[in-house]
């Protein structure tokens, strides 16, 4: 305190009004804690024979520059003998006065760590909830049935978890957050990065999906008989990048083989009547300004 506040008295059983208001400034300041007036009253201006408590005695310690209550007793061992000795107004501080500290100082961190992991137990205990989702054709308005869907769930500070849709297009998941952002693929559809926040009482979430369109006008097309290829093939020029990337999967399942072709390749193969590329079934898309940039697909042997 001497030396924030030179002039202030030595003797602290002498401090008074304005004396003791600084003081508790200034523990708000550097240690960010209070003490009341009545406590200083009782325990520093009168012959106590006990101790405060001890997280009392740690906060004055810390002012004083220790690391707590234990700190200070720990290397000031000898001085607290002696001003025991000297002044017989001087409150009792037994010789083993750090092991209750060091009890102190294990037993209550340990107990409220305890107690605030029971806390949180019994928090996401009661805040887990489970909600639905499913994906709807922002078209046709219907629900999207049959269709590998894939969604990974990323919430804030948890690993991503990705989850695959039933076939009634529709999948489950348990969280205690409410808001739950997540990001959709499926074949036939753009992919969307979605977000949606629950509550407790609403627990199915309905997501719109826009269909890609380019992706289905090519499926037909390897369906299709046509006899303008002329016609097919300028459609194909406009929908496909200059640099656009076409992958064919020779097995989706096992990944044993791919084929690569660029855009000139991809629609001679497309164009031509006797081409090999036939029931085409897209597996994934991106497009780069409303054209297509990287397209993966496989060849159905189930479409007749």
């Amino acid at each position: 305190m001497q030396q924030s506040y030179p002039g202030m008295n030595p003797s602290i059983s002498e401090w008074k009004g304005q004396e003791i208001t600084d003081f508790q400034e200034e523990l708000l300041r550097t240690v960010n804690a209070h003490l009341s007036e009545k406590w200083f009253y009782n325990h520093m201006k009168s012959v106590s024979r006990s101790l405060p408590r001890i997280d009392v005695l740690n906060l004055l310690s810390k002012y004083a520059g220790y690391a707590n209550w234990d700190d200070f007793v720990f290397k000031n061992n000898d001085l607290i003998q002696v001003s025991q000795g000297n002044d017989i107004n001087a409150p009792d501080v037994p010789q083993n006065i750090a092991k209750p500290a060091n009890r102190y100082f294990i037993l209550v961190p340990l107990a409220a760590v305890f107690v605030v992991l029971i806390f949180f137990g019994v928090f996401k205990l009661f805040n887990t909830r489970e909600y639905k989702f499913c994906f709807y054709d922002f078209d046709t308005k219907e629900r999207i049935t049959n269709a590998k869907i894939e969604v990974q769930v990323l919430l804030e500070g948890e690993t991503p978890v990705t989850k695959i849709c039933s076939p009634d297009g529709c999948f489950f998941f348990k969280t205690d957050k409410s808001r739950i952002k997540m990001v959709v693929t499926a074949p036939y559809y753009l992919p969307d990065t979605v977000t949606r926040v629950m509550t407790k009482l609403d627990r199915v979430g309905i997501i719109w999906l826009k269909a890609d369109d380019y992706a289905l006008m090519i499926h037909y097309f390897s369906m299709m008989k046509v006899d303008d290829w002329e016609k097919r093939k300028k459609r194909l020029e406009a929908m496909i990048d200059d640099a656009a990337m076409i992958y064919q999967v020779v097995n989706d399942h096992e990944a044993t083989g791919m084929a690569i072709y660029n855009k000139q390749e991809f629609i001679d193969k497309m164009t031509m009547p006797s081409g090999s590329l036939k029931n085409i079934e897209i597996l994934s898309s991106q497009l780069r300004d409303s054209k297509i940039m990287v397209m993966k697909f496989r060849i159905n042997d189930r479409k007749k």
